[in-house]
């Protein structure tokens, strides 16, 4: 006979939140697993009431979109929780935010608005900034010229099962050259693919087309998230949970 849990269930879940927060300093080198580790110990610390799966082994409500990859730095990370009592967004924000390490910023907390579907099928694209220490603008501007006029850029990319070549044009819709403090700056906005094209593959691939290597390591930013529009703009994946609007502050418990 099967084994049935026992106790009682866990309450229900009665609010969503999602979460806006920043990886940045030396914390872009933590792994999205220790991450998550030091987000779940936050929640607990700031006694965010959260609501649990059912089962033998009950896990807090919590789902994570698209993390960045291990080195570069985020202004544009989401997660979503689940909340057994109902709380005041700003109130979860502020408290969460102090209970995380200093280069974890929690910049905001909406809460989803029915009907306004999940966070994931917002999200299609990433906006890079990626600092090039060394580089003149106008060779990165001359390699971005031969990256965009290409059809097909194939690189090796690592992955679980081994190298495999892919091809690292096609989901960069637009890419740019600027000048920045001892450094060219590569600006670009990269559809969602799978595998993924992270910036080290598109920095391959200008090495491909243009010999284009840099004498030290870059530093890579995402600066947003979101579903690319026909104008090119990648949209704020929270606008439709804003625009829904919250129920009224008195019905919000503080954390």
């Amino acid at each position: 006979m099967a084994r049935q849990p026992t106790g009682p269930p866990p309450p229900p879940t009665v609010q969503k939140l999602r979460i806006r927060y920043a990886k940045r300093g030396r914390l872009r080198f933590a792994s999205h697993r220790d991450l998550a580790r030091a987000l779940e110990r936050a929640l607990r610390r700031a006694q965010v009431p959260m609501a649990f799966s059912a089962g033998f082994s009950p896990h807090p409500k919590i789902s994570y979109l698209g993390a960045a990859p291990t080195g570069a730095a985020s202004e544009a990370e989401y997660v979503e929780i689940g909340l057994s009592v109902r709380c005041d967004p700003e109130a979860v924000r502020a408290a969460l935010d102090a209970a995380l390490p200093e280069d974890v910023a929690v910049l905001e907390c909406v809460e989803a608005g029915e009907g306004t579907g999940s966070l994931a099928d917002r999200i299609d694209a990433f906006v890079w900034r990626v600092e090039l220490p060394g580089v003149d603008v106008d060779e990165l501007a001359r390699a971005v010229e031969a990256f965009l006029a290409a059809d097909v850029v194939t690189v090796a990319k690592r992955t679980k099962n081994g190298l495999k070549d892919i091809d690292a044009r096609v989901p960069v819709t637009s890419a740019s050259a600027s000048a920045g403090a001892g450094c060219a700056i590569l600006h670009m906005v990269v559809r969602q693919v799978t595998p993924a094209v992270r910036p080290d593959d598109v920095l391959a691939a200008l090495a491909a087309v243009a010999d284009l290597r840099p004498p030290l390591p870059p530093r890579a930013v995402r600066e947003a998230q979101g579903r690319l529009d026909d104008t090119g703009t990648v949209a704020d994946p929270l606008e439709p949970d804003r625009t829904a609007g919250a129920p009224d502050q008195e019905a919000h418990a503080a954390v």
